[in-house]
Protein backbone atom coordinates (compact mmCIF):
# COMPACT_ATOMS: atom_id res chain seq x y z
CA UNK A 1 0.00 0.00 0.00
CA UNK A 2 0.88 3.75 -0.82
CA UNK A 3 1.04 4.93 2.51
CA UNK A 4 3.31 1.20 4.08
CA UNK A 5 5.55 2.35 1.24
CA UNK A 6 6.23 5.76 1.91
CA UNK A 7 6.05 5.57 5.70
CA UNK A 8 9.19 7.15 5.90
CA UNK A 9 7.78 10.34 4.69
CA UNK A 10 4.89 10.33 7.08
CA UNK A 11 6.49 9.46 9.95
CA UNK A 12 9.15 12.49 9.21
CA UNK A 13 6.10 14.76 8.88
CA UNK A 14 4.59 13.77 11.97
CA UNK A 15 8.38 14.61 13.87
CA UNK A 16 8.55 17.43 12.37
CA UNK A 17 5.23 18.69 13.96
CA UNK A 18 5.32 17.79 17.29
CA UNK A 19 8.95 19.00 17.31
CA UNK A 20 7.44 22.53 16.29
CA UNK A 21 4.68 22.72 18.59
CA UNK A 22 7.15 21.65 21.44
CA UNK A 23 9.41 24.78 20.51
CA UNK A 24 5.90 26.60 20.34
CA UNK A 25 5.12 25.15 23.75
CA UNK A 26 8.69 26.38 25.04
CA UNK A 27 8.77 29.51 23.53
CA UNK A 28 4.94 31.15 24.41
CA UNK A 29 4.03 29.22 27.10
CA UNK A 30 0.46 28.66 27.89
CA UNK A 31 -1.77 31.40 29.46
CA UNK A 32 -3.17 30.06 32.19
CA UNK A 33 -7.22 31.05 33.49
CA UNK A 34 -8.81 31.39 36.30
CA UNK A 35 -9.88 28.25 37.03
CA UNK A 36 -6.20 27.12 37.32
CA UNK A 37 -4.60 30.27 39.36
CA UNK A 38 -7.63 31.90 40.62
CA UNK A 39 -9.52 35.47 40.08
CA UNK A 40 -13.35 36.63 38.77
CA UNK A 41 -15.14 36.45 35.66
CA UNK A 42 -17.70 38.18 34.93
CA UNK A 43 -20.14 38.78 32.38
CA UNK A 44 -22.22 41.27 31.29
CA UNK A 45 -24.77 41.93 28.49
CA UNK A 46 -25.44 45.81 27.11
CA UNK A 47 -28.96 47.18 26.29
CA UNK A 48 -27.92 48.47 22.99
CA UNK A 49 -24.73 48.08 21.04
CA UNK A 50 -22.19 47.18 23.00
CA UNK A 51 -19.06 49.35 22.94
CA UNK A 52 -15.74 48.52 21.05
CA UNK A 53 -13.25 46.10 23.00
CA UNK A 54 -10.41 48.36 22.47
CA UNK A 55 -12.17 51.02 24.24
CA UNK A 56 -13.05 48.63 27.37
CA UNK A 57 -9.53 47.51 27.39
CA UNK A 58 -8.18 51.62 27.55
CA UNK A 59 -10.41 51.66 30.27
CA UNK A 60 -10.14 48.72 32.42
CA UNK A 61 -6.44 49.30 32.16
CA UNK A 62 -6.43 52.58 33.64
CA UNK A 63 -7.94 50.30 36.98
CA UNK A 64 -4.79 48.87 37.67
CA UNK A 65 -5.99 45.52 38.13
CA UNK A 66 -3.12 43.86 36.66
CA UNK A 67 -4.17 41.21 33.85
CA UNK A 68 -7.62 41.49 32.57
CA UNK A 69 -9.11 39.82 29.65
CA UNK A 70 -12.00 41.37 27.75
CA UNK A 71 -13.65 38.46 25.23
CA UNK A 72 -17.07 39.03 23.32
CA UNK A 73 -19.86 36.60 23.71
CA UNK A 74 -23.27 36.81 21.49
CA UNK A 75 -23.76 40.06 20.12
CA UNK A 76 -24.34 42.12 22.80
CA UNK A 77 -21.97 40.84 25.54
CA UNK A 78 -18.60 40.54 26.74
CA UNK A 79 -16.56 37.89 29.52
CA UNK A 80 -14.14 39.58 31.61
CA UNK A 81 -11.47 37.55 33.28
CA UNK A 82 -9.31 39.03 36.05
CA UNK A 83 -7.82 38.68 39.29
CA UNK A 84 -10.31 38.35 42.34
CA UNK A 85 -11.81 41.18 42.97
CA UNK A 86 -13.57 42.85 46.36
CA UNK A 87 -16.97 44.65 46.93
CA UNK A 88 -15.34 47.89 46.01
CA UNK A 89 -13.06 47.17 42.84
CA UNK A 90 -16.21 44.47 41.46
CA UNK A 91 -18.40 48.14 41.67
CA UNK A 92 -15.80 49.63 39.81
CA UNK A 93 -15.29 47.35 37.30
CA UNK A 94 -19.42 47.70 36.15
CA UNK A 95 -18.96 51.07 36.59
CA UNK A 96 -15.73 50.94 33.98
CA UNK A 97 -17.48 48.85 31.67
CA UNK A 98 -20.46 51.30 31.35
CA UNK A 99 -17.69 53.75 30.49
CA UNK A 100 -19.09 56.17 33.31
CA UNK A 101 -23.03 55.66 32.74
CA UNK A 102 -22.89 56.10 28.73
CA UNK A 103 -24.06 52.64 27.82
CA UNK A 104 -26.31 50.67 30.04
CA UNK A 105 -25.80 47.05 30.70
CA UNK A 106 -27.01 44.42 33.23
CA UNK A 107 -24.38 42.20 34.84
CA UNK A 108 -25.27 38.32 33.86
CA UNK A 109 -23.01 36.86 36.11
CA UNK A 110 -20.12 36.82 38.39
CA UNK A 111 -18.01 33.98 40.10
CA UNK A 112 -14.85 33.79 42.00
CA UNK A 113 -12.12 31.27 42.39
CA UNK A 114 -10.05 31.33 44.98
CA UNK A 115 -6.10 30.23 44.47
CA UNK A 116 -6.89 26.78 46.78
CA UNK A 117 -9.74 25.86 44.73
CA UNK A 118 -7.03 26.72 41.14
CA UNK A 119 -4.55 24.40 42.75
CA UNK A 120 -6.93 21.80 43.58
CA UNK A 121 -8.72 21.80 40.40
CA UNK A 122 -5.13 21.26 38.88
CA UNK A 123 -3.73 18.62 41.16
CA UNK A 124 -7.41 16.68 39.81
CA UNK A 125 -6.85 17.41 36.49
CA UNK A 126 -2.60 16.04 36.28
CA UNK A 127 -4.43 13.08 37.98
CA UNK A 128 -7.30 12.12 35.64
CA UNK A 129 -4.56 12.71 32.43
CA UNK A 130 -2.77 10.39 34.13
CA UNK A 131 -4.95 7.57 35.29
CA UNK A 132 -6.40 7.72 32.07
CA UNK A 133 -3.01 7.16 30.22
CA UNK A 134 -2.32 4.41 32.34
CA UNK A 135 -5.95 2.92 31.49
CA UNK A 136 -5.23 2.89 28.23
CA UNK A 137 -2.13 1.85 28.33
CA UNK A 138 -3.57 -1.54 29.88
CA UNK A 139 -6.45 -2.24 28.10
CA UNK A 140 -4.09 -2.51 24.64
CA UNK A 141 -1.75 -4.65 26.72
CA UNK A 142 -4.67 -6.82 27.69
CA UNK A 143 -6.53 -6.88 24.59
CA UNK A 144 -3.44 -7.72 21.91
CA UNK A 145 -1.72 -10.35 24.97
CA UNK A 146 -2.42 -12.96 22.42
CA UNK A 147 -0.27 -10.70 19.14
CA UNK A 148 3.33 -11.93 19.50
CA UNK A 149 4.51 -12.87 16.25
CA UNK A 150 6.14 -11.03 14.02
CA UNK A 151 5.62 -7.93 16.43
CA UNK A 152 5.12 -8.34 20.05
CA UNK A 153 2.23 -7.34 22.18
CA UNK A 154 4.06 -4.93 23.98
CA UNK A 155 5.07 -3.12 21.23
CA UNK A 156 1.56 -2.49 19.92
CA UNK A 157 0.81 -0.40 23.44
CA UNK A 158 4.37 1.14 23.22
CA UNK A 159 3.53 2.87 19.96
CA UNK A 160 -0.10 3.29 20.40
CA UNK A 161 1.60 5.75 23.30
CA UNK A 162 3.49 7.20 20.73
CA UNK A 163 0.40 8.23 18.70
CA UNK A 164 -1.26 9.24 22.16
CA UNK A 165 1.40 11.73 22.55
CA UNK A 166 1.61 12.81 19.13
CA UNK A 167 -2.13 13.71 18.86
CA UNK A 168 -2.09 15.73 22.23
CA UNK A 169 1.21 17.22 21.87
CA UNK A 170 0.00 18.98 18.13
CA UNK A 171 -3.55 20.64 19.63
CA UNK A 172 -1.58 21.82 22.47
CA UNK A 173 0.96 23.22 20.02
CA UNK A 174 -1.65 25.32 18.11
CA UNK A 175 -3.21 26.34 21.92
CA UNK A 176 0.18 28.15 22.80
CA UNK A 177 -0.20 30.02 19.77
CA UNK A 178 -4.01 30.82 20.39
CA UNK A 179 -2.92 31.58 23.57
CA UNK A 180 0.11 33.97 22.55
CA UNK A 181 -1.90 35.93 19.64
CA UNK A 182 -5.76 35.88 20.52
CA UNK A 183 -5.41 35.13 24.35
CA UNK A 184 -6.65 31.78 24.71
CA UNK A 185 -6.31 30.67 28.48
CA UNK A 186 -5.95 27.09 29.73
CA UNK A 187 -9.16 26.56 31.74
CA UNK A 188 -11.24 23.59 32.54
CA UNK A 189 -12.66 23.01 28.94
CA UNK A 190 -8.86 22.35 27.97
CA UNK A 191 -8.46 19.49 30.10
CA UNK A 192 -11.21 18.21 28.61
CA UNK A 193 -10.41 17.99 25.41
CA UNK A 194 -7.39 16.43 26.09
CA UNK A 195 -8.98 13.95 27.72
CA UNK A 196 -11.40 13.38 24.96
CA UNK A 197 -8.17 13.65 22.12
CA UNK A 198 -7.37 11.01 24.24
CA UNK A 199 -9.77 8.16 24.10
CA UNK A 200 -10.74 9.27 20.31
CA UNK A 201 -7.52 8.48 19.24
CA UNK A 202 -6.79 5.23 20.96
CA UNK A 203 -10.30 3.96 19.96
CA UNK A 204 -9.58 4.86 15.94
CA UNK A 205 -5.68 2.93 16.83
CA UNK A 206 -7.20 -0.15 18.31
CA UNK A 207 -10.07 -0.24 15.51
CA UNK A 208 -6.74 -0.84 12.93
CA UNK A 209 -4.36 -2.87 15.36
CA UNK A 210 -7.25 -4.82 15.80
CA UNK A 211 -8.13 -5.52 12.13
CA UNK A 212 -3.89 -6.31 11.55
CA UNK A 213 -4.52 -9.30 14.90
CA UNK A 214 -6.82 -10.37 12.69
CA UNK A 215 -5.27 -10.71 9.11
CA UNK A 216 -2.42 -12.25 11.17
CA UNK A 217 -4.40 -14.97 13.15
CA UNK A 218 -5.80 -15.81 9.69
CA UNK A 219 -2.41 -16.58 8.23
CA UNK A 220 -1.27 -20.11 8.68
CA UNK A 221 2.76 -19.12 7.97
CA UNK A 222 4.06 -15.80 8.56
CA UNK A 223 7.08 -14.78 7.32
CA UNK A 224 8.70 -11.00 7.83
CA UNK A 225 8.72 -10.45 4.22
CA UNK A 226 4.96 -10.13 4.22
CA UNK A 227 4.06 -8.53 7.47
CA UNK A 228 4.16 -5.18 5.42
CA UNK A 229 1.92 -6.68 2.89
CA UNK A 230 -0.65 -7.74 6.00
CA UNK A 231 -0.65 -4.48 7.69
CA UNK A 232 -1.03 -2.37 4.45
CA UNK A 233 -3.66 -4.68 3.73
CA UNK A 234 -5.39 -4.05 7.15
CA UNK A 235 -5.38 -0.29 6.75
CA UNK A 236 -6.68 -0.71 2.90
CA UNK A 237 -9.61 -2.53 4.95
CA UNK A 238 -10.10 0.04 7.65
CA UNK A 239 -9.12 3.50 6.82
CA UNK A 240 -12.08 4.55 4.94
CA UNK A 241 -14.96 3.94 7.62
CA UNK A 242 -11.89 5.81 10.56
CA UNK A 243 -12.00 8.80 7.96
CA UNK A 244 -15.91 8.57 7.04
CA UNK A 245 -16.14 8.10 11.28
CA UNK A 246 -13.95 11.46 12.06
CA UNK A 247 -15.38 13.03 9.70
CA UNK A 248 -18.75 13.16 10.73
CA UNK A 249 -17.39 14.03 13.79
CA UNK A 250 -15.47 16.98 12.95
CA UNK A 251 -18.31 18.41 11.00
CA UNK A 252 -19.90 18.26 14.08
CA UNK A 253 -17.28 20.09 16.13
CA UNK A 254 -16.94 22.81 13.16
CA UNK A 255 -20.76 23.82 13.79
CA UNK A 256 -19.83 24.38 17.32
CA UNK A 257 -17.28 26.34 16.11
CA UNK A 258 -18.72 28.65 14.10
CA UNK A 259 -21.99 28.55 15.22
CA UNK A 260 -21.65 27.77 18.89
CA UNK A 261 -20.97 30.67 22.09
CA UNK A 262 -17.42 32.48 22.32
CA UNK A 263 -16.57 31.02 25.74
CA UNK A 264 -16.51 26.82 23.38
CA UNK A 265 -14.99 28.10 20.28
CA UNK A 266 -11.17 27.23 21.36
CA UNK A 267 -12.69 23.98 23.00
CA UNK A 268 -14.11 22.98 19.22
CA UNK A 269 -10.86 23.97 17.92
CA UNK A 270 -9.03 21.67 19.99
CA UNK A 271 -11.24 18.69 19.66
CA UNK A 272 -11.32 19.60 15.78
CA UNK A 273 -7.74 19.62 15.53
CA UNK A 274 -7.18 16.00 17.83
CA UNK A 275 -9.89 14.64 15.68
CA UNK A 276 -8.02 14.96 12.74
CA UNK A 277 -4.22 14.46 13.82
CA UNK A 278 -5.93 11.35 16.09
CA UNK A 279 -7.07 10.35 12.88
CA UNK A 280 -3.76 11.33 10.55
CA UNK A 281 -1.85 9.23 13.24
CA UNK A 282 -4.12 5.80 13.33
CA UNK A 283 -3.51 5.54 9.45
CA UNK A 284 -0.22 7.35 8.96
CA UNK A 285 1.95 7.21 11.94
CA UNK A 286 1.35 3.91 13.81
CA UNK A 287 0.86 1.13 11.34
CA UNK A 288 4.29 2.21 9.45
CA UNK A 289 5.66 2.87 13.00
CA UNK A 290 4.23 -1.31 13.18
CA UNK A 291 5.90 -2.23 10.40
CA UNK A 292 9.21 0.00 10.82
CA UNK A 293 9.66 -2.15 14.14
CA UNK A 294 9.33 -5.01 12.46
CA UNK A 295 11.98 -4.45 9.70
CA UNK A 296 14.67 -3.26 12.65
CA UNK A 297 13.63 -6.71 14.24
CA UNK A 298 15.28 -8.06 10.87
CA UNK A 299 18.40 -6.51 11.11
Amino acid sequence: MFIIKHKKIFISFSISLVVLSLLSLLIFGLKVGIDFKGGALTEVVYTTLRPAQADLDTALQSLELGSVLVQPTGNTGYIIKSRDLNDAEHALVLKTLSLGGKNELTETSFNSIGPSVGKELTRKAVIAIILVSLAIVCFIAFAFRKVSRPVSSWRYGFIAIITLLHDVIIPIGLFTILSHFYGAELDTLFVVAILTILGLSVSDTIVIFDRIRENLNNQVNISKSNFSEIVGGSLEQSFVRSICTSLTVILVLLALFTFGPVSTKYFALMLTTGMFFGTYSSIFLASPLLVLVEEWQKR
